[in-house]
């Protein structure tokens, strides 16, 4: 296992990074995937001043305001830069579209290996609004609390490129590392090489941390995993050595033992695996998550019950607290802010 060379860094409040580099913290940091949007009626309210997503993604200025958005108005111990995992494929060459209330839609996927050949790994000149907002968002946050970058998984990338758009079974995806494994692992290894390229960067105008999202790893059976998304995602934890890197793989908890093997700092967890076999699975490694977000549509009482549930399950240590997938866009802003305060007010006797 490599030593890790973390920058040094000075905030107010540092306690998601303590958490992740396994220090110990006087509370659990807590954060919400998906915090920066649509729970908010301030970004609601940026997002309707715009023609359509991929405007307001590619404009600085605008990204810093829904980014820090979430730290001021729910009181999270981090910000996330907003973004889409879908700006790589669109560097790399494979313009998205992005279709109100449908998603992400490809009008050109990838289909043979002349198509992978005319992807470039060059994609920095194409990702500079990228870096702006992280520059600019990071001025503004004015060292309160650590700023998130992110990327998505090369398989899940890879899934949107082949499939073109959302799916189920993400049959498309699957078929070709079937029919077509040399042609999988030359695009798979493309992706990874721009992935670790942009997460660099991102670190380079002031991430703090950086998660890389497997948004659809629950596909893929387990040797399919080990075979054409793990040894990616060991690549780009191997290559990232200047701050932590959270791993999240929706829905493949089977992988916690192998991910417990890299040089990752955190596992993100979903809500189907319990704390004590995620805990045991990989002992050495801070864990983050994995509160069902359903439960934010409970009332206040069931909301802190879960959560104080969860938070005496994983520890004090080691744990940052987070849901096991992004906020729904439909849950009562308040009930996710409430949510945020019970974990900040949880106190160590309560382990007790």
């Amino acid at each position: 296992m490599q030593d890790f060379v973390f920058l040094p860094i000075m905030l107010t409040n540092d306690l998601l990074l303590r958490a992740a580099r396994g220090e110990n913290t006087e509370r659990i940091p807590v954060w919400l995937m998906r915090q920066a949007g649509r729970i908010l009626p301030e970004y609601r309210a940026v997002r309707s001043s715009v023609n359509g997503f991929k405007e307001l993604v590619k404009n600085p200025e605008l990204i810093c305001e829904v980014t820090i958005q979430p730290v001021d108005i729910l009181g999270v111990d981090a910000a996330i830069i907003f973004s889409d995992i879908l700006v790589i494929p669109e560097a790399m060459g494979l313009n998205y579209e992005m279709i109100e209330s449908k998603g992400p839609f490809f009008p050109k996927t990838i289909k043979s290996s002349a198509d992978v050949e005319q992807l470039t790994t060059d994609v920095l000149p194409n990702l500079q609004y990228v870096f702006e907002s992280i520059k600019l968002t990071k001025a503004a946050l004015n060292n309160r609390v650590p700023l998130i970058g992110f990327a998505g998984a090369p398989w899940t990338i890879f899934s949107y490129m082949i499939e073109g758009k959302g799916s189920k079974t993400f049959s498309e995806a699957k078929k070709m590392l079937y029919v077509n494994p040399v042609l999988s692992h030359l695009l798979l290894e493309k992706i990874t090489q721009s992935t670790i390229s942009y997460l660099k960067e991102q670190i380079r105008n002031g991430a703090d941390i950086v998660q890389v999202f497997d948004s659809w790893a629950g596909v893929l059976s387990k040797a399919q995993y080990i075979e054409f998304a793990l040894p990616y995602m060991k690549k780009i934890t191997d290559a990232i050595t200047e701050v932590p890197v959270i791993l999240f793989a929706k829905d493949a908890h089977y992988i916690i033992e192998e991910f417990a093997q890299t040089n990752c700092s955190v596992i993100g967890l979903d809500w189907t695996i319990e704390p004590q076999k995620a805990r045991s699975e990989a002992p050495n490694k801070t864990l983050q998550g994995n509160l069902d977000p359903c439960v934010l549509y409970a009332d206040k009482e069931m909301i802190k019950a879960e959560a104080e549930k969860m938070l005496r399950a994983f520890g004090k240590q080691n744990y940052i607290c987070n849901l096991g997938h992004g906020v729904y866009p439909d849950v009562d802003f308040e009930k996710a802010k409430y949510f945020i305060e019970v974990v900040q007010e949880f106190q160590v006797s309560s382990f007790l």
